[in-house]
């Protein structure tokens, strides 16, 4: 695998990038059963929604190439889907895998149904980012929250995908880039990418994104997404909706990018999609050093939920939806997968 590829399959377990040590380190771990890729999601070693559906997947076949089977598989797959409750791409990849493993198919096909779904993966952030890349202007600042490059998605990424695309095809953008508290995904990953990429961006604390939005010419903002609800209700990394709110006060576009497998079409609306809270520590203590009084009470949810009427579209691997989203995220759910599934192809 490339050094900089944040996921791999390698005969016996799945190489990947531990998100954790970067920026510093680029380290490669392997998850050879099921309870290290447990551990991997739930400790965002591994993360990213459309990342995590193609690790999940790759967990799957690594319990069936172990002689795992019926029950037994489910109940591994299971334990998989269920590592973060709120990115619905683990459970899609998850449950398609169960499917085509109810449906009969051995070890070698199922993991060829995942090498499929990491490969769609590919495909469709190709397709995000051609899209996304033309709702940029020719020159100006944008502003992202989280990460959404590559190492979200073995791919080229959803909105950070989509700036990246902008870039090479010529546009002069200057990307402001949330640090994304607690877990700073911003600072160690999404500049790590844009460094990488070539892109020119400057790194802002996430209080300090409503000013950067008025004082710094800012077009855009780009975000990803790890559920979004068939009335467009996003859920997205916490500190999305207030970044919504206030580009929506200064009139600047917000475009969220994420792919069909993104949306849960049997979601009315957002107030149904589980909000994951984590660990009091990871907000009590930054880089091993407390910055609050141990038995601080502590609010720490992962996530947001962003509501649909905020967002000026949403780009998906088939276009653009524009608002009402009730009827276009409707059209989206009709459309087929992009490529077909792998015992399909043999």
């Amino acid at each position: 695998m490339s050094d900089f590829s944040p996921l791999a399959w390698d005969g016996d377990a799945v190489i990947y990038i531990d998100q954790r040590e970067l920026p510093a380190r680029v380290v490669h771990r392997r998850a050879a059963t099921t309870g290290e890729v447990v551990e991997a999601i739930a400790t965002l070693a591994v993360r990213g929604a459309p990342l995590l559906g193609a690790f999940g997947a790759y967990g799957v076949a690594l319990a069936a190439a172990d002689g795992t089977s019926g029950q037994a598989l489910r109940e591994q797959a299971l334990r998989i889907r269920a590592a973060r409750p709120t990115a619905v791409n683990l459970m899609w990849a998850v449950d398609r895998m169960l499917e085509a493993a109810e449906a009969g198919a051995g070890s070698a096909a199922l993991l060829a149904q995942a090498q499929a779904i990491h490969r769609e993966t590919r495909e469709t952030d190709a397709r995000m980012a051609a899209f996304g890349a033309e709702l940029l202007p020719a020159q100006g600042a944008i502003l992202t929250h989280c990460n959404t490059g590559p190492l979200a998605t073995g791919g080229a990424g959803t909105a950070l995908g989509a700036i990246i695309a902008a870039h090479r095809a010529g546009k002069r953008l200057h990307v402001y880039v949330d640090e994304t508290r607690p877990l700073l995904q911003g600072a160690r990953l999404t500049t790590f990418e844009l460094r990488q990429a070539g892109v020119p961006a400057t790194l802002i604390v996430d209080g300090a994104a409503a000013a950067t939005l008025r004082d710094k010419n800012v077009q855009a903002v780009l975000v990803g997404a790890d559920r979004i609800a068939r009335n467009g209700d996003t859920a997205n990394k916490i500190g999305t909706y207030g970044l919504a709110v206030a580009a929506a006060h200064h009139g600047i576009p917000f475009y969220v990018v994420a792919p069909r497998a993104t949306f849960d079409f049997t979601l009315a609306s957002g107030d149904a999609i589980p909000i994951e809270e984590r660990a009091h520590d990871e907000v009590r203590a930054l880089g091993g050093k407390a910055t609050a009084p141990a038995d601080m009470d502590v609010y720490n949810p992962a996530f947001d939920v962003t509501p649909g009427h905020l967002l000026t579209a949403i780009v998906t691997e088939y276009g653009v939806l524009q608002p009402p989203y009730l009827e276009s995220i409707a059209t989206l759910e009709l459309r087929p997968r992009l490529l077909p599934r792998a015992e399909e192809v043999g």
